[in-house]
């Protein structure tokens, strides 16, 4: 789209980028800067006084995301990229980020490694801002410069998260709300407990969708974001998560947990604009219901 610029006479970066492209205004060459479109001999500079030398070549990067619903070789799908976020389908049995145990496949380290495929040296990363459960699949946001992290996670109670659920049995309303106040200390399972100076009050929306053959097909909705917090309720709802041996589940017909995050709504880190991704229940679990 912008052809580089190669630098004749020493420069800072800021007053070279308004020289080059003129007709582009002010407020965009800033914006370019400030969400890391900028290239400097190959590499991303977002410092506006970078010094500029005789023979630096500048460039600005085009859009060439990976186009909605592509899927990498990870296994991972793109749903939807831009300078500032990246929203993925994340599969079933992948870490979201890595842990003692494993340090490169996990989503964080795959998506890193995608940015930086065309340009290895590259600095490029990806910044997390909200996690998904190792077994849990569906959509996940992950942030492409420090700044979108900080507006996501600041605004991320305003983000609207809905799940799909195929659980055990069937529950004794079509719709309703679960709340209890949850024990965290324990890095290997959450549990609902009287209310302490250390719980964290836990809130969940959820709609009975469909019914049948001993299962059921339930929506879920999040007021709050805690640790395992739908597969606590839905364990104490008598109804446990398909798959889900740790909170009292029998079945595991799926070899994997009934659990997927399939629709959010978020407002854009920098436009404000409101983003909104569906994501269709996997088949391995639609064949369930």
């Amino acid at each position: 789209m912008y052809k580089p610029r190669t630098v004749a006479e020493p420069a800072e970066l800021l007053p070279f980028l308004f020289a080059s492209w003129p007709d582009v205004k002010k407020k965009q060459v800033r914006l370019w800067l400030k969400h890391q479109a900028v290239m400097v001999n190959g590499k991303i500079s977002s410092q506006f006084n970078h010094p500029l030398k005789p023979g630096d070549v500048v460039q600005i990067r085009s859009d060439r995301y990976a186009p909605p619903e592509t899927v990498l070789a990870s296994g991972i799908k793109v749903f939807f990229e831009d300078a500032a976020l990246i929203v993925i389908d994340k599969p079933t049995n992948l870490l979201s980020i890595a842990s003692e145990a494993e340090q490169e496949k996990t989503a964080y380290f795959l998506l890193t490694d995608y940015l930086r495929q065309k340009n290895p040296h590259s600095e490029e990363r990806v910044w997390i801002v909200h996690r998904l459960d190792r077994e849990t699949s569906g959509l996940m946001v992950f942030a492409k410069t420090a700044f979108a992290k900080e507006t996501l996670q600041g605004g991320w109670d305003k983000a609207e998260k809905k799940y799909l659920a195929v659980v055990e049995g069937t529950l004794p309303k079509d719709s309703g709300t679960f709340q209890s106040w949850l024990d965290e200390t324990s890095p290997f399972k959450v549990f609902s407990v009287p209310r302490t100076d250390t719980t964290r009050h836990a809130v969940t929306h959820y709609k009975v969708l469909k019914t049948g053959k001993g299962r059921s097909l339930v929506e879920l909705t999040l007021e709050t974001g805690r640790r395992h917090q739908i597969r606590v309720h839905l364990k104490d709802a008598g109804c446990p998560i398909i798959g889900d041996v740790k909170y009292g589940a029998k079945s595991s017909t799926a070899k994997r947990l009934g659990l997927h995050s399939y629709s959010l709504k978020i407002p854009h880190p920098v436009t404000g604009k409101e983003l909104y991704f569906e994501s269709r229940l996997p088949a391995d679990l639609v064949r369930l219901v």
